[in-house]
């Protein structure tokens, strides 16, 4: 350690005691500390000495100037008969002082200085020479450094003050925002209430609106079918071999009239099948399905469609594919109609089937693809429009009400599945239906940590929370759908059970809510509704979650409803 030896003194008694304080303060203020820390080491200093001074110890003081880092100011005492180092006046140096270091024949104050300046050797002779001021000067002087200290106290208190005030006038900034925020937001509640109740009330009016539609379509479609059935019936017996023989043009007309009525029965079956499904009273019957058979029927039904020897059928080698289960009837329409609008705007070129693996590990997909006229790019959503036709010039030959790929779109989800279009105009159409390879209609809905039940009705809870009993390891509970969603964002739950008709939000508003949250968008969502649901079970489909009626409750019920609530939660999150 490089050390310089600045002054040397020798304390004998009170007077020495004074000039020691003295030293102290001018050889810190020589080697670059300012005036508190001179203050410091003059105080602890003049503490020490008057503690040695009662003691009749004579000490030497040694003042050095420690230049190797950390630079410090050390004050080396040095004794030889025994000392007491404790009182009051060592507490003041161990508090003034960054360390104190004491030993049995002497101590060491150290005082560390930030930037050491070079110490005027001039300065240090004259101290050395000089027998120090009286008493009286070094009173003084004492006086001086007090007052100076109580004025810099007074300053800092009047700024300590002034502060107060300040943070007094902005804690009432602060209580005042906090009010008129709260008055703003209780507002703002009220009016997120008033919102939702009016949107449960437009909702009913849209959910009598779809329901009153969706009678009259059934309506029609069944008082259609009579007489419709009557005319096949009939061309059937008019063209049978028992029958009176008929001429050529009559066969001919026979074989028209025939043709005509199939076509018109097959879309006002279409028509049926398309109310119940946004009715939500059209349910799969799943089992296992022999894709052989399905793709030769379809080639069957295809090949007398294709307009002529410019177009051709081909459907690719089925692969090694993992067992299906769908509805059987539901797959062949829905692959019917794609292939149907395929051959109805292919001119020349070809129509070629696929089915193969993926994408996910659990599916499979059959692509439709042709080299037909092509969609524009503003037209490919509209063409999942119930009763939309793209103009085109082939569009003027060919028969149809709109409703073939709306129809395929929604019994592709009500499988569980997704059918979704590309096309380039000019070049041709490629349409994939996705469905999910469940390998048995009762599969067991997958365990869940936390469940959230939310219903009004304690009995209906109780109900539900039986039925999820062996599903989920915890079940919280909300009595209205508010609740609900608050306990959702706090618990994040892996599966939300709600009613239609929760109070404050209805079981739709709060499935809207859920899907629009990034955090909850995928948490398999089942709703229990009354009777007739009408619209709601159409939007409860739409926004990927199951439903379940009420008066059907029961572990098997929900835990199919929990199944398929899971199963589309996954293809949600995959996407």
């Amino acid at each position: 350690m490089t050390t310089t030896e600045l002054l040397r003194l020798v304390i004998g008694d009170e007077r020495d005691v004074f000039l020691l304080r003295q030293r102290g303060r001018q050889v810190a203020a020589a080697v670059g500390l300012d005036g508190q820390n001179q203050v410091r080491v003059a105080t602890a200093l003049s503490d020490i000495g008057r503690e040695l001074v009662r003691q009749d110890v004579s000490t030497t003081a040694v003042f050095r100037l420690r230049r190797t880092r950390p630079s410090a100011l050390l004050v080396e005492l040095s004794w030889q008969a025994g000392v007491t180092a404790s009182g009051p006046g060592w507490d003041t140096a161990t508090r003034l002082m960054d360390e104190l270091v004491v030993t049995a024949s002497g101590a060491t104050l150290v005082k560390n200085v930030h930037q050491v300046a070079a110490p005027d050797e001039g300065l240090l002779r004259d101290l050395r020479e000089d027998s120090g001021t009286s008493a009286l000067d070094e009173l003084r002087t004492q006086n001086q450094e007090l007052l100076e200290t109580l004025e810099n106290l007074e300053a800092k208190s009047k700024e300590l003050e002034r502060l107060n005030d300040e943070l007094e006038e902005t804690n009432r900034g602060v209580v005042a925002l906090y009010q008129e925020l709260s008055g703003e937001l209780e507002q703002t509640n009220q009016g997120v209430v008033a919102l939702y109740a009016e949107l449960d009330a437009k909702s009913a009016e849209l959910r009598d609106a779809a329901a009153a539609r969706i009678r009259f379509w059934s309506n029609i479609s069944h008082e259609l079918r009579a007489p419709i059935n009557s005319v096949v019936g009939l061309t059937r017996l008019l063209a049978a071999p028992g029958g009176d023989p008929l001429t050529t043009d009559q066969r001919h007309h026979v074989d028209l009239i025939n043709e005509s009525a199939a076509t018109l029965l097959a879309l006002v079956n279409e028509l049926l099948d398309t109310a119940k499904a946004e009715s939500g009273s059209l349910q799969p019957r799943m089992a296992p399905v022999a894709l052989d058979y399905v793709i030769t029927q379809l080639r069957s039904a295809v090949r007398p469609m294709l307009r002529s020897g410019d177009v051709s059928l081909v459907v690719d080698a089925i692969p090694e594919l993992p067992s299906l289960v769908t509805d059987e009837t539901m797959l062949v329409r829905i692959l019917r109609n794609v292939l149907s609008n395929a051959v109805k705007f292919t001119k020349r070129g070809e129509i070629r089937f696929t089915a193969e693996k993926g994408p996910g590990p659990d599916e499979i997909r059959f692509v439709v693809s042709d080299t037909g006229i092509g969609i524009p790019p503003e037209e490919q959503d509209r063409v999942f429009e119930e009763f939309y036709q793209v103009p085109n010039a082939l569009q003027v030959g060919a028969s149809g009400t709109g409703l073939g790929l709306s129809y395929a779109r929604k019994l592709a989800e009500i499988l569980g599945g997704a059918l979704v279009l590309s096309s380039t105009p000019g070049v041709g159409t490629e349409v994939v239906l996705t469905l999910p390879t469940a390998t048995d209609e009762f599969v067991q809905p997958a365990p869940v940590a936390c469940a959230l039940i939310a219903d009004g009705d304690e009995k209906a809870r109780a109900l539900l929370r039986d039925a999820v009993r062996d599903i989920a390891s915890e079940v919280v509970e909300a009595e209205d759908g508010r609740t609900a969603l608050n306990l959702a964002k706090a618990r994040r739950p892996d599966l939300v059970v709600v009613s239609a008709s929760t109070p404050v939000m209805s079981g739709s508003a709060v499935l809207s809510v859920l899907r629009l949250d990034p955090d909850l968008r995928t948490v398999p969502v089942v709703v229990v509704s009354g009777d007739d649901p009408g619209g709601l079970a159409r939007s409860v489909h739409s926004l990927g979650a199951a439903l379940v009626h009420e008066s059907r409750i029961s572990p098997e019920t929900v835990g199919r409803a929990i199944r398929d609530a899971q199963l589309t939660a996954r293809r949600t999150e995959g996407r």
